[in-house]
């Protein structure tokens, strides 16, 4: 009985395991780098999330709606590389979190939401990742 349990269980926690991966959005291609976006709906979140420890960068998009910090879909995020000073990526987040898979260096983040830009710089460092907060008033 106890190894029927242990089969039983063992089944189940593959069967969730599989199902939180299938929550990740599908992985889309700007300029040659890849990258993520959603987060739409707490499964989505809490796999992307999970996911984002593997990736160069991790974009959080929030913004003040009646007093209240709310998730944001629709910025069109834009980075550019500090050292060749040009465009490297480009694309519109799907949902409040944007998995980017950049190269380590220095670059130029500009996210606009809205018709309001804001900058940001960033270093990629090799085996780590950043988590950058964009928030809109």
């Amino acid at each position: 009985m106890k190894t029927l349990l242990k089969i039983i269980l063992s089944a189940y926690l593959v069967l969730l395991s599989s199902w939180s991966l299938a929550q990740i959005p599908e992985t889309q291609y700007s300029q040659g780098i890849s990258y993520i976006t959603g987060g739409v709906g707490e499964g989505e979140t809490l796999a992307i999330l999970a996911e984002a420890k593997q990736w160069p960068l991790l974009l959080e998009m929030s913004q003040i709606e009646n007093g209240r910090g709310v998730w944001i879909f629709g910025a069109t995020i834009k980075i550019m590389s500090s050292a060749k000073k040009q465009m490297v990526f480009e694309a519109q987040a799907d949902g409040p979190y944007m998995l980017v898979n950049l190269v380590p260096g220095d670059y130029g983040v500009e996210a606009t939401y809205e018709g309001v830009m804001q900058k940001r710089a960033l270093s990629i460092k090799a085996d780590s990742s950043q988590k950058i907060s964009l928030f809109w008033k």
